[in-house]
């Protein structure tokens, strides 16, 4: 087992761990961003907006992920990094839109009729009123598919080789050969994944818990 959790490898590791933690930042903030957009133009009442987020989402959402990595790379020719932010995006964005959409529904009618009956735009009630509570009923949920984004990291490795924790821990295993050092190698990659992921999960329940709490 020493041969296996030497510093060079631990940093080997960590160094996998900073690239996915990276992709999966990028990825849910640009998400969440257009996410945000079309979500706003699903709900819009403009009908041509509405219907281009409508086949966006619904067309996105039923392709698994792995192909548009593999569409993004090898389409438009993207270095691997860029192309696994860009793919995480496309798709994450579609699966936001939905949450973001369901947050802003579920805020009450009557505070956009107070805003209006109190002289603001409807875009001054959508930002000052309406997007903040929204925003309060979906974070939880926003942060829980930032761990969908961070398993799923680990098919960037097979299709577009970056070496992000699985990578990594895949690029190690070429080095030894027997099945403890393998388990070993394995069982740390996966505690990694759990901490980390059991850790947001644990925050987004909690979060939840207390909003609703105060609601």
């Amino acid at each position: 087992m020493s041969q296996v959790f030497t510093a060079a490898n631990l940093s080997f590791i960590l160094q996998g761990l900073a690239l996915t933690l990276y992709i999966s930042l990028v990825s849910i903030i640009l998400s969440t961003i257009f996410g945000t957009l079309l979500a706003i133009m699903r709900n819009g009442k403009n009908k041509i907006l509405k219907l281009i987020a409508g086949i966006y989402i619904e067309f996105v959402r039923n392709v698994p992920n792995l192909l548009w990595i593999f569409i993004i790379f090898l389409v438009f020719q993207m270095k691997s990094t860029p192309a696994g932010i860009t793919a995480f995006t496309v798709f994450t964005s579609a699966a936001l839109a939905e949450i973001i959409r369901g947050g802003l529904n579920g805020v009450d009618h009557g505070q956009t009729e107070a805003g209006l009956a109190h002289g603001f735009s409807p875009s001054q009630v959508f930002l000052l009123i309406v997007f903040p509570q929204a925003y309060r009923k979906m974070l939880p949920a926003i942060i829980s598919q930032f761990v969908t984004v961070i398993k799923d990291t680990s098919l960037l490795y097979s299709v577009i080789a970056i070496q992000e924790l699985f990578g990594k821990s895949q690029i190690l295993m070429g080095k030894y050969f027997q099945a403890g050092q393998v388990f070993a190698l394995y069982a740390l990659i996966t505690l990694i994944y759990f901490i980390i992921n059991f850790a947001i999960s644990t925050y987004s329940r909690k979060l939840a818990k207390k909003w609703a709490q105060a609601n």
